[in-house]
């Protein structure tokens, strides 16, 4: 019987498919490019595609970028024993990468990342909530509104609110304003949300601290919390909007970069100045595996008080790879390339599995 050459499958939706099939749903164009946007790590990484085959092929492994769209056709033509299958996007509402992991486990094949179902709960932020509040994690209570209508009240704040989609995007709030404090303005906001994007809104109470990104990435299957990279992400601004995201990635960074406009965040290691609350982190994380099942890659964003306190804002099973932070996370922790290091952690689980 021949030997088939180990394979490593990157399953990705491009931006421009997702944005036609918004626009086809009826989505206004600038909105549309709003949504799609966040698939920017699509286009962006298929500028390294030629270094990730290179990375692979000095691995013993070829390596197949594969648009969503084809992945069931080309899925049905290879070995599960030898193919190994690595997701890029999640998504169940605006996306629709979690479809890539349920094809591979209805076939058969091993996959990078966390298992199906949690590439769908991750981006319904309310019901995720709900469940990392389940499990005793410092995740802050949450009310849920649509279009001026609460369908769970918010929790009482005397900090004030934070209002962010429930389906699109993450932590960011679309608007400067996002930050509310009363509670009218949060069921304006979330009139304001449903009309552009007909999402739902989080209504949280207002959490004070710095904003922190944990990346994860188990280069070996062994690998633990000890290999999470924990940063303060400094960007001089106290959450995200639509408006910073787009800066950062896709055909809008790069127009960013030509003009000489583009500032990464700074980031700094968490332990350099707060120890106590990176081991803290690092317990979450630990939580996060065991309890929920993240496994492979994956990010969590939290925010950290002076007095260490850590709140839980959200879990990704799909991190921007291309990111810049996870790119710093690659070189700092493995001394490796983002490339190197998609290909290393395929090897190592293509060597286990084979």
């Amino acid at each position: 019987m021949p030997t088939h050459k180990p394979k490593l499958i990157l399953v990705h939706e491009p931006e421009k498919a997702c944005f036609d099939r918004l626009l086809a749903d009826g989505h206004a164009s600038r909105r549309a490019a709003e949504i799609s946007s966040y698939l920017a790590q699509s286009t962006d990484l298929a500028l390294e595609f030629d270094a990730l085959a290179a990375a692979c092929e000095a691995r013993g492994l070829s390596f197949v970028p594969v648009v969503l769209d084809d992945a069931a056709k080309v899925l049905n033509g290879e070995d599960p024993r030898t193919t190994l299958v690595w997701t890029l996007t999640d998504g169940v509402a605006y996306f629709r990468g979690g479809a890539a992991p349920a094809l591979a486990r209805l076939s058969g094949f091993n996959t990078i990342g966390a298992d199906d179902s949690l590439f769908a709960l991750c981006q319904d932020k309310f019901r995720s909530g709900a469940v990392l509040g389940a499990l005793g994690l410092p995740v802050p209570q949450a009310g849920l509104a649509r279009d001026g209508k609460w369908l769970v009240e918010a929790p009482a704040s005397s900090a004030g609110w934070f209002v962010k989609p429930n389906r699109l995007g993450a932590k960011i709030g679309i608007w400067p304003d996002s930050r509310v404090t009363d509670l009218a303005h949060a069921l304006e906001l979330s009139r304001r949300v449903f009309a552009c994007y007909r999402d739902d809104v989080v209504v949280q109470p207002y959490v004070a601290g710095r904003n922190v990104r944990a990346s994860f990435l188990g280069l070996m299957p062994d690998t633990g919390v000890e290999a999470l990279g924990v940063a303060f992400v400094e960007s001089g601004a106290d959450f995200q909007t639509m408006e910073d995201s787009l800066a950062l990635y896709g055909e809008t960074g790069e127009a960013a970069k030509a003009a000489g406009q583009y500032a990464e965040p700074e980031l700094t290691a968490v332990a350099d100045s707060q120890p106590v609350a990176d081991a803290r982190i690092r317990g979450i994380a630990e939580r996060l595996i065991i309890g929920l099942g993240l496994r492979d890659v994956f990010s969590i964003d939290l925010r950290v008080e002076a007095d260490d306190t850590a709140h839980l804002i959200e879990f990704e099973v799909c991190p921007g790879l291309p990111c810049f932070d996870f790119r710093d996370y690659c070189r700092r922790q493995w001394g490796l390339s983002l490339a190197d290091a998609m290909a290393e952690t395929a090897a190592t689980r293509l060597s286990a599995r084979i």
